[in-house]
């Protein structure tokens, strides 16, 4: 058996963005599906509580849990076009959501889809409704996610990279959206991305993930104004600088994410990291260093 996350604590309040960041196969998707149980098999969750509202969600049976997928909590997966079924109008696939949910007729639902297309900036919503996702732009695809995650009007969001798929001018209108959207409904969203752009902007927390452990957890502005941990640092120090092109090389992390079955013992990052030491093949706990402010690391204890 291997861990695709292990010993993960995080705490969300309404109306805040959590980001999660961290490179691909660090856990951060495993994370935001276990906390709708919906790992794929043969993964599944071994221990642990995720409680929303006052209820361990992993205690419950499954017909309550489906009561609060897409009422409670709602997913916007990064690739809309294997989330959305082909053979289904996008008007029916957002009705669903409201019929299963909520005491509506068929046709109230309808109408309802009309609107939400239009509160997510979908032009001609009446003609929409009956149209087929391959019959629409990738940012319209999402933008049709999004309808379906705030139809029922969720306390939580999970966004996994909502953007990955689609072209500069389109990310910033989608993430206006979101951004808008979850503002003015004072919901909680966890955004999972490994665009540290994104999160500077986007998220009042984040959290560092690597090797299915999260290696630094702080306030956004105090992560990036004071990155502790040599992973994030070197995260940080991967992202391109404005007036940089062709003068200096891209700065990178020597390396690759290790797998599941082949992780190191002691520290997960230890092998890439340039300060390592002799106690670095303990691993260490993720302790707080200064208020509100926590690391997986020994050299900044």
């Amino acid at each position: 058996m291997v861990k695709a996350v292990d010993n993960l604590s995080l705490g969300l309040r309404k109306g805040r963005v959590l980001g999660l960041v961290g490179e691909s196969g660090c856990g951060k998707t495993v994370t935001a599906l276990s906390i709708l149980n919906l790992v794929p098999y043969p993964g599944k969750i071994v221990s642990g509580r995720i409680y929303f509202e006052g209820r361990d969600l992993l205690t419950l049976p499954p017909e309550e849990m489906r009561k609060v997928r897409g009422a409670k909590i709602s997913m916007v997966f990064q690739e809309p076009m294997t989330a959305l079924n082909p053979v289904f109008t996008v008007g029916n696939q957002i009705a669903e959501v409201l019929t299963t949910h909520l005491d509506v007729t068929k046709k109230r639902a309808m109408d309802s889809a009309v609107e939400l297309l239009r509160s997510v900036g979908i032009s001609s919503p009446e003609k929409r409704v009956r149209e087929y996702p391959h019959q629409m732009s990738g940012g319209m695809r999402q933008r049709v996610m999004i309808a379906m995650a705030i139809a029922c009007k969720p306390s939580l969001i999970l966004a996994d990279e909502p953007t990955t798929a689609l072209d500069v001018t389109i990310q910033a209108h989608i993430l206006e959206l979101l951004g808008r959207i979850q503002a003015e409904m004072g919901m909680a969203m966890v955004l999972v991305t490994h665009d540290l752009g994104l999160i500077a902007e986007r998220a009042q927390d984040v959290a560092v993930m690597y090797a299915g452990r999260i290696v630094e957890q702080a306030g956004t502005k105090d992560l990036f104004a004071d990155p502790l941990h040599p992973y994030t640092r070197g995260l940080m120090a991967s992202v391109p600088r404005p007036g940089e092109e062709g003068r200096t090389r891209l700065r990178t992390i020597a390396g690759t994410v290790p797998r599941l079955h082949e992780l190191p013992a002691g520290c997960k990052f230890a092998p890439r990291c340039d300060i390592k030491t002799a106690r670095c093949e303990v691993e260490p706990e993720l302790v707080e260093v200064r208020p509100g402010h926590l690391v997986r690391c020994w050299e900044t204890k």
